[in-house]
């Protein structure tokens, strides 16, 4: 045995090819898909959508606070007529 080599690598090799079989057989049981490498270019495109839909949420989100805002104007209007 050579002073470099550390004794207990062997064990931690045979523990980490055990524990990737039972990985892959939980990733085939839970009927995940298999990944697939995007090109530069998809990766782009979905930032973009993913983007547009958040901003798009956003903008329905704003809509809704300025009924409410509008709201509370007209409240404000009937208190101060009083």
């Amino acid at each position: 045995m050579s002073p470099e080599r550390k004794p207990g690598r062997a064990d931690d090799g045979k523990k980490a090819a055990a524990g990737d079989k039972e990985t892959d057989a939980a990733e085939s049981q839970s009927g995940r898909k298999p990944w697939v490498k995007k090109t530069p270019v998809q990766i782009v495109l979905d930032q973009i959508a993913k983007q547009e839909e958040k901003v798009n949420d956003m903008r329905e989100e704003l809509k809704k606070e300025e009924r409410e805002l509008q709201k509370l104007q007209q409240a404000k209007k009937v208190l101060e007529a009083t």
